[in-house]
């Protein structure tokens, strides 16, 4: 074993990993990336399908990127963020506040994806104590949702993998099902359907409403829950919900933000104003550590009076606004606007969607589904009856192994295998990935005859 692997062997504790694993299977030793390709220090390369966690949007070492780092190094590196402030982070929210849904006013800085839901958790929470309505402590998400992996971001999640160990420790929350059309809650269609599964939400707003401060959800694409892709509509009506129960409407986009879905943001699809914003992951394009909330000037009023009426936000992070993040998400921004880049999105986009078809005929394959750059395809012991594979069966394992061999970074979702490219891959880039994931899972299913 290499001596380097060996030393991470002996001090690393990986994330989301059974480390007795790493002892057949060590980590890969990366030495550079570029692009959409990550090379180790054998000198192999592997394609990025998966944007290294969902966070690279634009491929990696981006000269402006890299130019925004090192120009901001030269005059500030940090600065505590209460009572100081600074030319990158005002600009950068400027910035937000001019791409993002229309009435949110105020950008409140973090680190990652669960600070900016905590901080907007606790937000909704402190707005109802200190508008007079103590009563409404609790929050309603959906039953696929993730939306972090801090206390507070596990409370209002749903992926049992991720957080049932951990329930003692939750504050409470009421979930509702999914709109997971594949597996429908009320056994409807989606070809036919009049998404009635927006009554399981509508039913317990109406019961518990006075209870809840606000709904957090994540827009069109529940990620970490198997990438399930849900209609337009369904977040429409869950928006006007929110407003005749009088909730906050959370907007959860550390995924979907940033071009993922072939929109700026997913949200946009439905053109609804949300009362809470989080981003992260891609507002860096996966550079640095940065995240926001962004909240509206309603909600921001209500903080807003003399120390003594007790009513100011205690909430921060050590790198709140770190200078050269925001310069880095600044640089981002710019490369949308100078490369044209949902443009050119939206022309790979159809060559995508076109490539994940013939995974239908796979007899493993339940349903593929796919929005923008991100696809997923569902597989299943028996079609028919939808039966999933065990946990035990490790056919995640087993697809990342042989990914590996075709040089693909796959990493399912439970029996989800997906694609969350960045968005700079390019149409032959595209045909080589799904080529590649198709012999994948022929040889994982032993499958002999091509489709």
């Amino acid at each position: 074993m290499d001596s380097w692997l060996r030393k991470d062997s002996k001090y690393i504790w990986h994330p989301y990993t059974q480390m007795k694993d790493c002892r057949k299977t060590p980590p890969i030793l990366i030495e550079k990336a570029r692009g959409i390709k990550l090379y180790d220090t054998q000198g192999n390369f592997f394609y990025d399908t998966i944007s290294s966690w969902w966070c690279n949007v634009h491929g990696h070492n981006h000269p402006r990127i890299k130019k925004a780092i090192e120009k901001q190094l030269k005059s500030l590196d940090h600065v505590l963020f209460a009572g100081f402030t600074h030319r990158p982070a005002i600009l950068l929210a400027e910035k937000l506040i001019a791409i993002t849904p229309k009435g949110l006013s105020k950008v409140f800085f973090s680190d990652n994806g669960s600070t900016a839901v905590e901080t907007a958790l606790k937000m909704s929470f402190q707005y109802w104590q200190n508008t007079g309505r103590k009563e409404k402590k609790k929050f309603i998400s959906l039953d696929y949702a993730y939306h972090g992996d801090t206390i507070g971001a596990m409370s209002v999640g749903g992926v049992d993998l991720f957080s049932k160990k951990f329930r003692p420790l939750f504050f409470p929350s009421f979930k509702v099902p999914a709109p997971y059309c594949y597996r429908c809650p009320v056994a409807k269609q989606r070809a036919s359907c009049s998404i009635e599964c927006i009554s399981l939400l509508e039913k317990m707003l109406k019961k518990k409403n006075s209870e809840i401060a606000a709904l957090i959800i994540e827009p069109l694409v529940l990620a970490a829950g198997g990438m399930i892709i849900y209609p337009a509509e369904y977040l429409k009506y869950a928006s006007k919900l929110a407003r005749k129960y009088n909730i906050h409407l959370i907007l959860d986009e550390v995924a979907t933000g940033f071009g993922r879905t072939g929109k700026m943001f997913a949200c946009e699809y439905a053109n609804i104003q949300p009362d809470l914003m989080c981003l992260a992951k891609g507002l860096t394009s996966g550079t640095l550590p940065l995240a926001v909330t962004l909240t509206t000037e309603k909600i921001y009023r209500a903080f807003y009076a003399d120390v003594e009426k007790k009513k100011t936000f205690y909430h921060g992070h050590t790198f709140s606004g770190n200078p050269i993040a925001c310069s880095v998400a600044l640089a981002s921004l710019e490369i949308f606007k100078q490369e044209k880049v949902l443009g050119r999105v939206e022309r790979v986009v159809p060559r995508f969607h076109q490539g994940l078809e013939r995974f239908k005929d796979l007899p493993f394959v339940g349903e593929v589904r796919a929005l923008g750059l991100i696809g997923a395809i569902e597989l299943v012991k028996d079609k028919k009856t939808k039966q999933p594979f065990s946990l035990q069966e490790r056919i995640g394992q087993r697809i990342y192994l042989q990914g590996l061999k075709q040089k693909l970074i796959l990493r399912p979702l439970g029996n989800v295998v997906y694609f969350y490219f960045p968005l700079c891959v390019k149409d032959k880039e595209i045909t080589t990935i799904l080529n590649g994931a198709f012999k994948v899972l022929q040889i994982s299913f032993n499958i002999k005859r091509q489709l």
